[in-house]
């Protein structure tokens, strides 16, 4: 019988990939693969499974969403077993959503498979909690860019007091960190960039606030990667860290 899920691959190590994400990939007929799956969970996939790559990442060639969906329901409808394989969680920031109601609508049952996202992942990689009661009562994840809703009220995400995790955020680095300081953000506020987070090609840099756009920069981080601002990020791990000279001093604000 034929069915869909839309399964979360995790952060990139295979490793943190769920046992019942791996059972449910086993089982399907098509496998659609996003961009920032590490291929190595393929292991995981029938050995006669159809894989199709249907990349989205900006900056890049990506398929539309529009055909990714014509493609799953063209898939079920035949009677085949389709699971739709994304980076981290499909329900953060990876257009799940959108997916399901899709086939919700179309009359299709679908198994939604929850995978550890980026936005905790990353930071963890590098010894940074998102939460801790001396530093941050909350965590708020928003991603860099929007889809026609306009810029993000960073005046109101900076009194909230809260870790911010920015995801998709490396190429406006440099408007982030200007709109947050403009917003009363103090120029010292830790942060970190984690590039290829839990991945062997692993690497990130830590600095201040006021800093942190050229020091990125500098280091030449870019994409796949997850911002973290806030007192959390002083507690990272100095090793290993690609400008290791920012690290000294990092005081939680």
């Amino acid at each position: 019988m034929s069915r869909a899920w839309l399964i979360g691959a995790g952060p990139g190590d295979v490793e943190l990939m769920t046992l019942k994400a791996t059972r449910a990939l086993a089982q399907a007929d098509v496998v659609l693969v996003d961009d920032l799956v590490n291929p190595d969970v393929l292991q995981f996939a029938r050995a006669d499974a159809q894989i199709v790559y249907v990349g989205k990442r900006g900056g890049h060639p990506s398929t539309p969403q529009a055909g990714i969906v014509a493609q799953m329901l063209e898939h079920v409808q035949a009677g085949r077993s389709v699971a739709r394989l994304k980076g981290g969680d499909p329900f953060v920031f990876g257009r799940g959503g959108e997916e399901q109601q899709a086939l919700h609508a179309a009359g299709i049952r679908v198994d939604v498979i929850n995978g550890i996202t980026a936005g905790i992942a990353a930071p963890a990689a590098i010894g940074i909690p998102v939460t801790h009661r001396d530093y941050a009562q909350g965590v708020v994840f928003v991603t860099g860019h929007g889809a026609g809703s306009g810029e993000l009220d960073w005046a109101a995400l900076v009194a909230t007091r809260m870790t911010l995790v920015i995801y998709m955020g490396m190429r406006r680095l440099n408007d982030i960190a200007a709109a947050l300081l403009a917003a009363g953000m103090s120029a010292d506020t830790p942060s970190a960039a984690i590039e290829s987070a839990t991945r062997p090609e692993q690497r990130y840099v830590l600095a201040r606030l006021g800093e942190f756009a050229d020091t990125v920069s500098r280091a030449g981080l870019g994409s796949p990667a997850i911002v973290v601002i806030g007192g959390v990020a002083s507690l990272a791990l100095a090793r290993d860290a690609v400008n290791a000279s920012t690290v000294g001093g990092l005081d939680a604000q």
